[in-house]
């Protein structure tokens, strides 16, 4: 008898355990992210690894056609989200051809830019490639690598100071005027070599700033571009609110305005992926680090009925589409906004 109740006590005292255990494991688990999510994420990263070209670009869209440098740069920040480097990581080799692939594509002056440079419009690649290439460089350990990446880095920088226009914005080429989904893009890739330890010409950080206040409409969004009248636009709203707070300017009234702006088109359309103007991915990515930059107020209203409605349109092969732009460009930003949670990349941290 005595034999039975102390197996009986074992037997709950390993129940017990397990139980400790099993919750301990999902405790591990950033807030919101599910098993469900961790399948979506691990899916999208296997698309975008199983479609790489050995020459670390992607070919097989129109997106990638089109703009090569902007997508390849995209897809290697969703590998970076996950925790991959150029030398750790189940993707460390997507990462590093990744790398090699934007060092292939650095021009004489500093730009970053396909053959056909991004159809016409390199700046937007350029600043997405900047972002990327900063943010490898602080985590690649080969010395030689490092030095290949640091002459790229510097040369981008370089060209983009010098691409500024004399309102402090820019444009889809290099000095060819200014408007907001550019100039964002310049902020953040900007940033992020700063934060790598490299030196960024003194006041152009500052003048893009003052660019996107100019830009400020009564509404408290910005407009697409300070000469171009009209009103807000949502996406380079949220945009300007996760580049201010990447420029440092935490307590900038304008990314408190852009805030209330955008949140109050997000509770208008509460439950829908789209948010109109027709840039819903682009502008999903922003506005998700906008939310989680924010705080967990915002944060916690936003994610996880994004996380829902991107594990719904997600497909059977791990891709997403993307705004129509294409499958790659879909995904990676799919698997950004999911792998926000994770902390990895600092450019994107609070």
């Amino acid at each position: 008898m005595r034999k039975h109740v102390v197996i009986i006590v074992l037997i709950i005292c390993f129940i017990a355990r397990s139980g400790t255990h099993a919750r301990a494991a999902e405790e591990l688990l950033p807030k919101y992210i599910t098993p469900q999510t961790q399948k979506a994420i691990k899916n999208g990263l296997d698309y975008l690894a199983k479609n790489q070209s050995d020459d670390g670009n992607w070919t097989n869209g129109q997106d990638c056609t089109a703009y090569p440098v902007t997508v390849a740069s995209l897809a290697g920040m969703a590998f970076l989200a996950n925790g991959n480097t150029p030398n750790r990581g189940p993707y460390a080799d997507n990462v590093r051809r990744v790398v090699n692939y934007l060092i292939t594509q650095g021009r004489p002056n500093g730009l970053i830019t396909s053959a056909s440079e991004e159809s016409g419009m390199p700046m937007h690649g350029h600043g997405f490639a900047l972002m990327f290439m900063a943010q490898c460089y602080g985590m690649e350990t080969d010395e030689r690598n490092r030095a290949a990446m640091k002459k790229i880095v510097n040369a981008a920088i370089d060209l983009t100071a010098r691409a500024q226009s004399n309102y402090g914005g820019w444009t889809y080429s290099p000095g060819g005027g200014d408007e907001g989904s550019v100039t964002v893009t310049q902020i953040q890739g900007l940033r992020a070599a700063q934060n790598a330890g490299f030196t960024v010409p003194k006041g152009t950080i500052e003048e893009a700033v003052k660019y996107l206040e100019r830009c400020k409409t009564p509404e408290g969004g910005i407009q697409y571009s300070l000469g171009s009248g009209g009103g807000p636009r949502i996406a380079i709203s949220a945009a300007a609110i996760a580049t201010l707070y990447n420029a440092g300017d935490y307590d900038s009234k304008l990314a408190d305005a852009c805030l209330n702006y955008v949140k109050k088109q997000f509770d208008q359309q509460k439950g829908s992926w789209s948010k109109g103007g027709g840039h819903d991915f682009y502008t999903h990515l922003y506005a998700s680090q906008a939310f989680y930059q924010a705080g967990d107020k915002y944060w916690d209203d936003y994610f996880p009925g994004a996380r829902d409605q991107l594990l719904r349109m997600q497909a059977h092969d791990g891709s997403w589409p993307g705004d129509g732009i294409g499958q790659i460009y879909g995904t990676s930003i799919g698997l950004i906004i999911l792998q926000l949670p994770y902390k990895f990349l600092p450019i994107y941290q609070r």
